[in-house]
């Protein structure tokens, strides 16, 4: 089997890593304006300042757009056809791209309300993933 591709943090990204791996979902947040940013920037995507902290985000998202790949994108993923990549919306504003777990492909829809989940791939690296809520909002 194919060795699964996996990100390779940065001095910028490395606390988002470090935050999923205590199984805890973190965005910036700006000082100056309060806009939840992602993915890890330098600078504010509302207002420019570059005043960013990380922040612990609710974890409750809202799925954006998906689609199901029923081909393996990498040859790593061969053995979990089909399944599904999707752009989920925070509570807090931003979007981030995802895989969604713990449902059949085909009952994703887009407005579907999911909350992270979170899958230790190795020693040193934690994947976030969403899956459907549990708890009605």
């Amino acid at each position: 089997m194919t060795e699964r591709p996996l990100p390779r943090p940065t001095a910028l990204s490395q606390p988002f890593w470090d935050a999923a791996r205590r199984h805890e979902l973190h965005v910036q947040r700006c000082t100056a304006c309060d806009t939840h940013v992602f993915y890890p920037r330098y600078n504010c995507t509302s207002c420019g300042s570059r005043g960013l902290d990380w922040v612990r985000a609710s974890g409750r998202a809202t799925v954006y757009t998906f689609t199901v790949a029923r081909r393996p994108t990498h040859q790593a993923f061969a053995d979990k056809t089909p399944y599904v990549i999707a752009i989920v919306e925070l509570d807090e504003g931003p979007r981030l791209t995802t895989n969604i777990i713990g449902c059949e492909p085909d009952d994703v829809r887009i407005g579907m309300q999911v909350e992270a989940a979170f899958a230790d791939v190795t020693d040193e690296m934690t994947l976030v993933e969403f899956r459907p809520a549990q708890v009605p909002r």
